[in-house]
């Protein structure tokens, strides 16, 4: 089982940023695909970016230039920059990992993120 604890939401203005962290208790890390998800109210989780074992990155077009999703497999932890932040980028967001053989895969919790003036 791989536990997936998020940290760095907040409340923060239209314009500014946050960086989200999600640190994974494996000893494989290299060994999962990495995701950032993120959940509204009233609407279904949607994808927000995507790290690959390999680092490929990949992004929703909403988020295209603005985010940047990154890995550190030294500190088991995957991060998303966020930048000029908009208030429908609030949501609730959730870290992803999935298994790179098995496709196991786990969740985070989420952390609040909350963009308005």
């Amino acid at each position: 089982q791989v536990q997936l604890v998020e940290s760095g939401g907040g409340l923060v203005q239209p314009g500014g940023s946050l960086r989200l962290a999600c640190a994974a208790s494996t000893s494989f890390f290299n060994m999962y695909d990495m995701g950032w998800y993120r959940q509204a109210p009233g609407k279904q989780r949607e994808l927000v970016a995507t790290v690959t074992s390999g680092s490929a990155t990949d992004y929703a077009d909403s988020v295209k230039g603005r985010f940047t999703i990154s890995r550190d497999n030294a500190k088991n932890t995957v991060y998303l920059q966020m930048n000029s932040l908009k208030p429908d980028d609030t949501a609730v967001y959730h870290c992803n990992a999935k298994h790179t053989r098995t496709w196991d895969t786990w969740w985070g919790q989420g952390t609040q993120v909350t963009v308005s003036s």
